[in-house]
């Protein structure tokens, strides 16, 4: 089947884009967004903030039950309120009378349990700000098609993750061998791929699906090129084997892990090249193969001891060596430069090219144009990127 690529954004009609250009704002549109107002919209832009009710109505000097009132959908602020809100919260008035937010399922974060609640709120809502921002922008250029193969996996089967793994890799025609680009290679399959807001990088990668495409989202804080390739393939995983599970299991992530290992590193390709030992030049060996494979020794150490090539002693030896050397934290490796997304950030350049820039194209949104800026980001902290 014939993907597109996702590195060749294509405007459409010029009709539609000369009116998405016009950012002129109607005199009523407070009135608008106050009769229009939908409660959902402003939990997701408390949750964006990362306030929780009684934060909010302490900053616009109203009562939480007020707040919670607006939110449940069961009273209805006044025009002046609204103004209150939209500054407090940093978005336009329009925000509130745009309508239910898009529908995300729920993210799978790698440890449920130790994020704390308005951590997981606020992860939520901006995936679900992100979602809102793929589809304007769906509307505006044109996307690879969504291509990613239904692979859900049999619990029974103790096999299935590798199995998947194998699918997904000869669904997207990949060659023996490593994988050179993760992220360009979901992007051509239709998954959004953008980075978080700094201020929740406490929350590893996650991914969900919603209304509008698949989107996974990565920590700006994880400025490591082997880690983060594990991670895409991580969430990869998730997209394509747990559609409708409940996230947040052990099991699940072990699935995600098993994928990702055997999708990045095939036993058939690297179970002979695996050292048995980090003895004599068992970690040069392994050096080597991380700059082969565009993993971590982390991961490589993890694929000796699960294809049964290392005894869990010697696994147990060498990530005692890993913590000595503070390599658990920051490991050694040749590679300094992230895989970027490509998809998101070429639109944005589609638009500008034709005139149209951030605040025209979030006109009548009520976006904050902060936020459209990292969702559409090629890097997680501004910086050129060359390995794009």
């Amino acid at each position: 089947m014939q993907r597109k690529s996702a590195c060749q954004c294509v405007s459409r009609s010029p009709c539609r884009m000369s009116r998405m250009a016009d950012p002129g704002r109607p005199s009523n549109a407070l009135a608008d967004a106050t009769s229009r107002f939908n409660g959902e919209r402003l939990t997701m832009a408390r949750q964006l903030a990362g306030l929780k009710k009684s934060a909010l109505a302490a900053k616009i000097d109203m009562s939480p039950a007020s707040v919670t009132g607006w939110e449940a959908g069961t009273k209805f602020p006044n025009r002046g309120t609204v103004a209150k809100l939209a500054l407090a919260l940093g978005v336009a008035p329009e925000f509130f009378g745009g309508g239910a937010p898009t529908r995300v399922t729920a993210p799978h974060f790698r440890s449920l349990r130790s994020t704390p609640q308005v951590a997981q709120d606020e992860a939520k809502a901006y995936a679900r700000f992100a979602a809102e921002i793929v589809g304007l922008l769906d509307k505006a250029v044109e996307f690879p098609e969504l291509l990613l193969p239904d692979l859900t996996v049999d619990a029974d089967d103790p096999s299935a993750p590798e199995a998947s793994a194998r699918e997904a890799r000869a669904f997207f025609g990949a060659a023996p061998g490593p994988i050179q680009h993760v992220v360009r290679l979901v992007e051509r399959a239709g998954v959004a791929v953008v980075y978080s807001e700094p201020r929740i990088a406490s929350i590893d990668a996650y991914s969900l699906h919603s209304g509008t495409r698949p989107i996974i989202i990565l920590n700006p804080a994880k400025d490591d090129y082997y880690r983060q390739r594990f991670d895409v393939a991580h969430e990869l995983g998730h997209l394509v084997m747990h559609h409708d599970s409940d996230p947040g299991s052990k099991a699940l992530e072990d699935q995600a892990n098993r994928f990702a290992a055997e999708f990045l590193m095939p036993a058939d390709g690297i179970r002979s090249a695996l050292p048995a030992s980090t003895a004599g030049h068992g970690w040069n060996r392994l050096n080597d193969l991380k700059e082969h494979w565009g993993v971590s020794l982390a991961a490589l150490l993890y694929r000796a001891r699960t294809l049964g090539v290392m005894s869990d002693v010697s696994y147990r030896n060498a990530m005692i060596r890993m913590s000595e050397n503070g390599w658990r934290r920051a490991e050694p490796g040749r590679v300094s430069t992230l895989e970027m997304p490509s998809m998101l950030p070429r639109a944005r350049e589609s638009l500008n090219d034709a005139g149209i820039y951030d605040e025209a194209f979030l006109s009548g949104a009520g976006l904050p144009v902060s936020l459209y800026r990292t969702v559409v980001s090629r890097t997680p902290r501004g910086e050129p990127d060359v390995f794009d």
